[in-house]
């Protein structure tokens, strides 16, 4: 017997169609909405009457748009009917406690501190394993525990021979930078090793161009490991330091020291983590001998000195070098001002570029050296599972983008008749990246009465914006191991700089009347629109060049199909000028102008980006 389904309601006939009955518990549903006893009816109903309506598909036109008219009733009504209040008066301004009893820690004039490294620690935690960030910033202040995971392929060049070697020697990522170290002749050939990973093996990473044998401060940070000093006479004598820095390590199960150059990785030993892969006797690539250092003399040579640079340019950016897998919570920075204090007066009124780790205190090596013996003995279950490589680079993803366009727009040349709706544009930049922290209840009714000097109308929009990114992680600060309590700081400063700047250049195109979300009575005068876009451009100006992103940092225009942007990268360029007693008599020939300048000036001191061939005839 096939069930009564009308019988269940009062009202239609049950001949009537399906859509007059959907109509009707529509309006039931509309009536007791309020008890939600609509919700129990409709359910009922469908339940009941599910292979009734499987029977009636000639009918499931009428029952769609019955069914949304059932929705829209139990969803919807008018204001005037409803209990509900808007939801901005359920967070009234002073939901937010911390903003009118401190309204001071959200003033919008109050910039970072001068000596402040919240933002040093941020970009370089975020740039690490990043070729592009650390040939710029040759000068490493980071020392990071990893992990080359099982499976991973590494390679080697033999200098010897036939000869496997079993301690004591480097490993690159990329084939294209141990061939250059496969010697032989043209009639025996060369022998090249590759390797897997076994077993996870332990390894500490140096960021910076760590691997650049240079006199201006590249191998500082190794040395503190190794010997707890810095020995700049000991400069080029790598066979000692790696013979240290393994001696140091294997207390801790360390069998691997990362630099940052192409990226190599010093092996303590080829027994243990790693098993051949294979050891092939490979055609020689026919390089000319000599220091690795030293300018190619023939084309070929010079050849294979670009690709190098074009394996290398493969990891130039985010995310970088991934067959090493850092373990953030162990970070050891020496912008760590608690850590370190004793650099913070040494990098004074020195730009980025010349900070340097030399004038280190004994009591502060003792502290770094301590901090990283606990991370490397830690177990991995205690700490916290926060994917930090992530939390910094959903900062960058969300600004940088938008404040390279504002910075365009800032600077773009206009006369008087477009100005307005070109200042809109930037204004509107502004407003989307405040829009998910605009607190309602915050905007003046009236921007242009409302108005005052310190603008503290915006602290919540500045507060909501500042902490969005980390509020959740501080919550559950006593957690962290300390390297992530630097990192969450780290993150904290840097947004909280960010929104303080962009929140200050919305507020003012607010008032100045350029939102086009609030309109002025009366168009504003192009000499105030043109002061508000220059103080505009100073203020992103000054946000980007603090920040120093090296996601700014590119060729432009974008380079060729035949090149490829590079950066001054060491060794390559790194020569004695022709005019020093112990230059190789071949670089005569070159203009040391043009290609070889003095690595302690211009480019190769605070390197550009520039497009260079990656086919003959080649050019720096």
């Amino acid at each position: 017997m096939k069930s009564d389904h009308t019988a269940y309601l009062p009202g239609p006939d049950r001949r009537s169609s399906f859509s007059a009955t959907y109509a009707y518990l529509g309006d039931v549903a509309g009536v007791c909405r309020q008890s939600y006893c609509g919700h129990f009816l409709i359910i009922i109903f469908i339940m009941d009457s599910y292979k009734t309506i499987l029977n009636y598909r000639r009918m499931k036109t009428a029952i769609l748009p019955a069914l949304m008219l059932i929705f829209w009733k139990l969803t919807f009504r008018p204001l005037s009917d409803s209990p509900i209040t808007p939801l901005s008066s359920h967070v009234p301004l002073g939901f937010y406690s911390d903003v009118e009893h401190d309204p001071g820690q959200w003033d919008l004039g109050e910039a970072p501190a001068v000596n402040a490294t919240g933002h040093l620690v941020f970009e370089t935690a975020n740039s690490l394993l990043q070729h592009w960030a650390n040939t710029r910033h040759r000068i490493g202040h980071t020392i990071v525990p990893g992990t080359v995971p099982v499976g991973t392929l590494l390679y080697h060049g033999s200098i010897t021979g036939p000869h496997l070697p079993t301690a004591l020697d480097w490993v690159a990522v990329e084939p294209d930078h141990s061939i250059v170290f496969c010697y032989g002749s043209v009639t025996t050939g060369c022998w090249h090793l590759t390797l897997t990973v076994t077993r996870p093996m332990k390894v500490l990473y140096f960021d910076g161009s760590s691997a650049a044998k240079l006199p201006e401060g590249t191998m500082d940070t190794q040395d503190l490991v190794a010997w707890s000093e810095m020995k700049p006479e000991w400069l080029t004598n790598e066979e000692q330091r790696i013979k240290d820095l393994c001696k140091w390590g294997q207390k801790y199960g360390v069998n691997g020291f990362d630099g940052n150059e192409f990226v190599e990785i010093m092996v303590c030993d080829f027994t243990s983590h790693m098993e051949v892969v294979s050891f092939l006797n490979l055609e020689s690539p026919r390089l000319g001998v000599g220091s690795p250092t030293d300018l190619p003399e023939d084309p070929n040579t010079m050849r294979q000195a670009y690709e190098i640079m074009h394996s290398a340019s493969w990891r130039e950016l985010y995310p970088g070098e991934t067959r090493i897998v850092l373990d953030f919570s162990g970070l050891v920075s020496f912008y760590d001002t608690a850590l370190v204090p004793s650099l913070v007066p040494r990098r004074a009124g020195l730009e980025r570029w010349d900070h340097r780790v030399a004038g280190i205190s004994s009591e502060d090596i003792e502290r770094v050296q301590d901090r990283l013996a606990r991370a490397l003995v830690r177990p991995a279950v205690t700490t916290s599972g926060i994917d930090w490589k992530t939390v910094l680079r959903v900062v960058v993803d969300r600004y940088a983008s938008r404040l390279e366009m504002i910075q365009y727009l800032s600077n773009m040349t206009l006369d008087d008749r477009p100005i307005f709706d070109h200042a809109q544009q930037v204004q509107r930049q502004l407003r989307t990246i405040l829009l998910p922290y605009t607190v309602f209840a915050a905007l003046p009714s009236n921007p242009t009465v409302a108005a005052n000097v310190t603008n503290s109308w915006t602290a919540p929009v500045f507060r909501e914006c500042a902490t969005s990114h980390t509020a959740s992680i501080a919550a559950h600060g006593t957690a962290l191991m300390p390297s992530e309590r630097l990192l969450l700081q780290a993150v904290q400063e840097t947004t909280r700089e960010i929104c303080r700047v962009v929140t200050k250049m919305w507020a003012s195109g607010l008032i100045a009347g350029v939102d086009s979300f609030y309109p002025p009575d009366q168009r504003p005068e192009a000499d105030h629109i043109r002061t508000l876009m220059g103080q505009w451009r100073e203020d992103v100006t000054k946000l980007i060049s603090w920040l120093d992103w090296n996601v700014w940092v590119k060729c432009q225009p974008a380079c060729g199909i035949e090149g490829m942007c590079y950066l001054p990268t060491w060794p390559l360029g790194f020569f004695p000028t022709p005019d020093e007693d112990d230059a190789p008599p071949f670089l005569a020939q070159w203009d040391r102008a043009s290609l070889w300048p003095d690595p302690n000036k211009g480019e190769w001191k605070r390197p550009q980006p520039k497009c260079i061939r990656r086919l003959e005839p080649y050019g720096f």
